[in-house]
């Protein structure tokens, strides 16, 4: 295995510096803001209000938490309750704003003021505008949070939900509401305050301990760069049941960890990104430069066809020394539209970047499958009374480095133990109906959530073996092989809407984004160069593994192989007409 030169904390520049510790941001906010009356300080839900509460009163303003003016609890639940549903983990795309969580607002407490107050909490700057207290006077400061951060922060069972007291709740519960309900809303009222201008300080509060802060200009400046040059998101790695010992190495992580199984390395709505100023970094959610860029980064076709959504997604699942994941089977467009209220699905594909010998890939159906007869044994294995036999009913291929396989929605699949996968897909992150999970139990020792009952209605039981072997099995072809270059196109099917092309090359490689955004990985090859003919960035260099984004605006970019042979693969939305 290769010496690791991964970065895991990739950053964009900004001038200026960052503001750091609560004395620190309160007394800059104290002298920037001495003569206004009305401080909105607003949270992304997951922060930990307590601690902004605690700050500020130490301004000796009057301290006024939003949870106090919204409705009561039961309303809440009342109101999202067509969303949240009875599923243990599936909602339904909530249509809610935050404005319905104040309805009715109460008055102003106009008679006790006479030192200011300090609104916290989220729909800070909602209440007090429409207080419109002193003529309309208020100053906003916005503390963000990393969804990644926040999923620790329930597993912990540390922070409530929007408008609610669910702290006590299951991890996968807390998930479900911020997935379905309170990520959807807040996102939405976030880019509103962005787009506004009003906002003239962000908080990070990713790190308990270590609250930082920059002005908005810096904020601009940081998303703008970034918007505009090749860039990485932070990755973030986890366990998991099936997890392997491949990322340690080649990511360089912790030794003592018992595993790591997953590495979000390119999901914007779940990643964050690192602003950095004079050695400091400063963490906000990727998402945000999505909101703020959003046709800059994804270009006009993209952004017309999916809005605000940044659509690709690069993760990984190490395998390696580990098990085999879960049979699993993700939802039709048909379905995700009908049941979750999801624009789209979860089309995905398994790119091996590495494989023992013994590696497998179980994709698609066996000829002459009897449907009722598997769908019965999955029930049976999973009242336990039965081990369910995969081999029967499912293909098992043999998988090497450099293998590519296609799985559009409602394919059976699952990758085998012993490999390294970088998965490319669409990014709906949780629509994934696990049929069998090999009789074992999850991280926290439970049984892991099984979806046959979904999953019978969206299995494609004409994908069989002749469709796999045709159609999604190393389906490449070569495009042109000339002069150190060779291009392939290794897909994705017809009916995915991502196409990847992948490059071996010992010299530069012209690329053109062709007003759409580009999503790389370095998938062979020690280092390369990411240059602009046109000037319009400074070189950014990536290394193995690693995955980057090129914005739609870049147009025209080369990449160099800095030592010898290097190898990318690249996907795009598919244009349409």
């Amino acid at each position: 295995m290769r010496k690791s030169n991964y970065d895991k904390q990739p950053s964009t520049h900004i001038e200026g510096k960052v503001i750091k510790g609560w004395d620190s941001i309160v007394k800059t906010l104290s002298e920037a803001w001495a003569d206004e009356p009305v401080w909105a300080i607003d949270l992304y839900p997951g922060t930990y209000e307590e601690d902004f509460i605690a700050a500020f009163a130490k301004t000796g303003r009057k301290i006024i938490n939003t949870r106090d003016l919204m409705r009561p609890e039961e309303e809440i639940r009342q109101l999202t309750e067509r969303f949240m549903t009875d599923d243990v983990l599936f909602g339904y795309m909530s249509n809610v704003r935050l404005e319905e969580y104040f309805s009715p607002l109460p008055a102003p407490p106009l008679g006790e003021c006479s030192g200011g107050i300090a609104i916290i909490g989220t729909g800070a700057a909602f209440v007090a505008k429409k207080w419109s207290m002193v003529n309309g006077q208020w100053s906003i400061v916005y503390a963000d949070m990393a969804r990644w951060e926040i999923q620790q922060r329930f597993r912990r069972h540390e922070v409530k939900a929007l408008g609610i007291d669910n702290h006590e709740d299951s991890p996968s519960v807390q998930y479900k509401r911020g997935y379905f309900n309170d990520w959807n809303i807040v996102d939405h009222y976030k880019d509103e305050l962005m787009q506004s201008g009003r906002i003239q300080f962000w908080i990070d509060s990713n790190k308990r301990d270590e609250p930082k802060m920059i002005t908005d200009a810096q904020m601009r400046q940081g998303l703008d760069r970034t918007a505009h040059k090749p860039f990485r998101v932070v990755p973030f790695f986890d366990p998991a049941p099936w997890g392997g010992q491949w990322m340690k190495e080649v990511c360089d992580l912790p030794r003592e960890e018992q595993n790591y199984g997953w590495c979000f390395d390119c999901v914007p709505e779940e990643n964050s990104l690192y602003l950095e100023a004079e050695g400091t970094l400063f963490e906000l959610p990727s998402q945000d430069v999505v909101l703020a860029h959003t046709r800059e980064l994804l270009g006009q076709q993209v952004w017309h066809r999916f809005g605000k959504s940044f659509p690709i997604r690069f993760d990984f699942l190490d395998t390696m020394q580990g098990g085999n994941l879960s049979l699993q089977v993700h939802p039709t467009n048909e379905f995700a539209q009908r049941e979750f209220g999801l624009p789209y699905t979860q089309d995905e594909s398994y790119y091996l970047l590495d494989a023992a010998d013994n590696a497998v890939v179980y994709l698609g159906l066996k000829e002459g499958v009897d449907k009722v007869q598997m769908i019965e044994d999955l029930r049976a294995a999973q009242r336990g009374e039965i081990l369910f036999d995969a081999e029967k009913y499912v293909n098992k291929l043999p998988a090497k480095k450099h293998d590519h396989y296609l799985i559009p929605a409602g394919t059976i699949h699952c990758s085998g133990h012993d490999s390294m996968v970088l998965e490319i897909s669409s990014t709906p992150s949780i629509f994934t109906f696990k049929l069998w999970d090999w009789a074992r139990l999850g991280l926290d020792g439970k049984p892991r959530p099984i979806n046959v009952e979904r999953g019978k209605y969206v299995i494609q039981w004409d994908r069989t073996t002749p469709f796999v072997k045709s159609q999604i099995a190393n389906h490449f072809e070569v495009l042109s092989d000339e002069d150190g270059i060779k291009e392939e196109r290794t897909g994705l099917h017809p009916n995915e809407f991502i196409e990847t092309r992948r490059h071996t090359f010992t010299r530069p490689v012209e690329h053109n984004t062709n007003g759409g955004v580009n999503v790389l990985n370095l998938v062979d090859g020690e280092a390369a160069l990411i240059e602009s003919p046109e000037g319009k960035f400074e070189p950014f260099e990536v290394h193995y593994a690693e995955t980057f984004i090129i914005p739609a605006c870049i147009g025209l970019y080369t990449i160099k192989p800095l030592q010898g042979e290097c190898m990318t693969i690249k996907a795009y939305v598919r244009q349409t007409l």
